[in-house]
C-alpha cells in the first residue's frame, strides 16, 4: 500500500483520514456552521410558506387554495434537489467536495437574500408568485448539491470509528437551521405582531441570510479538501463520467438508500416544511393557537432534534448504522402517532411535548445517515452517490408531505390520515434499512474500491 507526501497540516492517509486533530476540529466546525446556514434559509421559506406567503403572494386564488399552492412551492423546489445532486456530485466528483460547497452556500444566500426583497402580489401582480417560486427552485438546486460534499468532508476526514459522530456534524446543521428560521420568526411575531408582520416583518430574517452567508463563506474557505478526493486526484484516479457509472451499476442502491432517508424526511417536514405551524396557527382551524407561542414549540423541538441527532451519530459508532436506525424507527414510530392527538389538544405545552418526542425519532435517524451513506458507495463516485440518493430520497419523502397532509385532512376532516400517511412511510424506512447491510468502519480510500463495490444489499453478492 502506497503513502502519499502531507498535505499543510498533517497529511493523509490511504484510508483517507487526517491526522492532525486541530483539522479535524476545523472541518467538523465548518461543515456545522455551512449547513446551518443552508437550513435556515431553506426551512425560512418553508415556515414563511405556512404563515404568509399564501396570504401575500397566493391570495387571489381564495383561502384553502393559496394556502395549498403556497405549500406546493415547497414542494417544488424539491423536484430540482435531484438536479442540483447531478450537478454536484459530477462537480463534487471531478473537481472536489470544497468547490462545490462554496458554490452552493452562495447560491442559497442569494436566492433567500433576494426572497426578502421581493414585492407582493399587491404590488407587482402574478410576477410576485413566479419570481417566488424561480428564487425557491434555486433553492432547492443548492440544496440537492449541499449535504453531498458536507457530510464526505466531515466523513472522509473522520477516523474510521468515529465517522457516525464527525458524520452527524453536517446533520446538526438541519435542527440548528429549523432552530434558528423558527426563532428569527418568532422574535419578529413578537416585534413586529399581526399586520407589521405581514407587512415587513417576516422580510427581517430573509435579509438576516446576506450576513450568514458571509460568515459561512469565510469558515468554509478555510477548510482542506478532503482527503480521499485528494488521493483520487493524485493517482489521477478520478472517474470521467460519474452519474453514468453511479446508475449503470448501482441503481437499485441508489432507490434503497433513498427510501431510508425518505422515511425519515416525510415526517420532518410536518415540521421543517411548515405544516404544523400553518395547521396550529389557522385561526379557522381546530387548535388556533397564537403564532409566536408555535413558533417557540418549535424552536424547543428543534433544540432536541439537534441533541438526538448527535446522539445517533455517537451510538452509531457503538452498536452500528442499522441498529441504531432501528432503534430509531421504533421512536418515530411512537412520535408520529402521539403526534396529532397533543397537537388538537390546543395546548402550547401539550404541543411541544408532541413536538419533541417527535424528534427523538428524526434524530436517531438522521445522525448516523453521513456515515451510513458515506460507507455505501465506492471513493470514485461517492459524491454523486449520495448526493442523488439524499435528493431522490427527499422528493419521494418530504417534497410534498404538507401538501400531503392539507389535502388529507381537507378531504377527511380530522388529522387521522396524516397520522397513517406518516406511519407508512416510517415503515417504509424500516424496509430499507432491513435490505442494506452494515458496513461500519470499511476503509473508504481509493486503495479499496474492489471492497466497496461487493454490494450492500443483502442478498446481492456484486454491485
Amino acid at each position: 500500500m502506497s503513502t502519499h507526501p502531507s498535505r499543510r497540516s498533517g497529511g493523509f492517509t490511504p484510508t483517507g483520514t487526517i491526522s492532525a486533530p486541530a483539522d479535524r476540529r476545523r472541518v467538523v466546525f465548518a461543515t456545522v456552521v455551512g449547513t446551518t446556514v443552508e437550513w435556515y434559509d431553506f426551512f425560512l421559506y418553508a415556515s414563511a410558506a405556512g404563515l404568509v406567503f399564501g396570504q401575500l403572494f397566493f391570495a387571489p386564488a381564495g383561502p384553502g387554495i393559496a394556502q395549498v399552492l403556497s405549500f406546493l412551492t415547497v414542494g417544488l423546489s424539491f423536484l430540482f434537489r435531484p438536479l442540483g445532486a447531478f450537478l454536484a456530485g459530477h462537480l463534487g466528483d471531478k473537481y472536489g467536495r470544497r468547490v462545490v460547497l462554496m458554490l452552493t452556500l452562495t447560491l442559497m444566500g442569494a436566492s433567500t437574500t433576494l426572497i426578502g426583497l421581493l414585492p407582493t402580489f399587491d404590488v407587482i401582480g402574478v410576477a410576485a408568485p413566479v419570481l417566488l417560486i424561480l428564487l425557491r427552485i434555486l433553492q432547492g438546486i443548492s440544496a440537492g448539491g449541499e449535504w453531498g460534499g458536507a457530510v464526505l468532508m466531515a466523513v472522509e476526514h473522520a477516523p474510521k470509528t468515529k465517522r457516525g459522530v464527525f458524520g452527524a456534524a453536517p446533520q446538526l446543521g438541519t435542527p440548528l437551521g429549523l432552530l434558528l428560521a423558527s426563532g428569527m420568526l418568532g422574535l419578529m411575531a413578537l416585534i413586529a405582531p399581526g399586520d407589521a408582520f405581514l407587512a415587513w416583518g417576516w422580510r427581517v430574517p430573509f435579509l438576516l441570510s446576506f450576513v450568514l452567508i458571509i460568515v459561512g463563506y469565510y469558515v468554509r474557505k478555510k477548510v482542506e479538501e478532503s482527503p480521499v478526493f485528494l488521493e483520487l486526484s493524485e493517482r489521477k484516479e478520478k472517474t470521467r463520467a460519474p452519474i453514468v457509472q453511479l446508475f449503470r451499476k448501482h441503481a437499485l442502491l441508489v432507490l434503497i438508500a433513498a427510501l431510508v432517508f425518505a422515511g425519515n424526511n416525510a415526517v420532518g417536514y410536518m415540521t421543517t416544511g411548515g405544516y404544523i405551524q400553518r395547521y396550529a396557527t389557522n385561526p379557522d382551524g381546530p387548535v388556533g393557537l397564537a403564532t409566536a407561542d408555535v413558533l417557540g414549540a418549535v424552536t424547543l423541538s428543534a433544540a432536541s432534534w439537534l441533541l438526538f441527532t448527535w446522539i445517533g451519530g455517537w451510538v452509531a459508532d457503538r452498536i452500528g448504522r442499522r441498529n441504531t436506525y432501528f432503534v430509531g424507527w421504533a421512536a418515530q414510530l411512537v412520535g408520529v402517532f402521539l403526534l396529532f392527538p397533543l397537537v388538537n389538544t390546543a395546548s402550547v405545552g401539550l404541543l411541544t411535548l408532541g413536538l419533541v418526542i417527535l424528534s427523538v425519532g428524526l434524530g436517531l435517524t438522521y445522525g448516523p445517515q453521513a456515515a451510513l451513506y458515506a460507507e455505501l458507495f465506492p471513493a470514485s463516485i461517492r459524491f454523486s452517490g449520495v448526493s442523488i440518493s439524499y435528493a431522490l430520497g427527499a422528493v419521494l419523502g418530504g417534497a410534498f408531505a404538507p401538501s400531503i397532509a392539507q389535502a388529507l385532512v381537507d378531504a377527511t376532516g380530522g388529522t387521522t390520515a396524516v397520522t397513517w400517511y406518516l406511519a407508512g412511510m416510517t415503515l417504509i424506512g424500516v424496509v430499507a434499512t432491513l435490505l442494506l447491510r452494515d458496513r461500519s468502519g470499511i476503509p473508504l480510500g481509493p486503495d479499496h474500491e474492489a471492497e466497496q463495490t461487493v454490494s450492500p444489499i443483502r442478498g446481492v453478492t456484486r454491485a
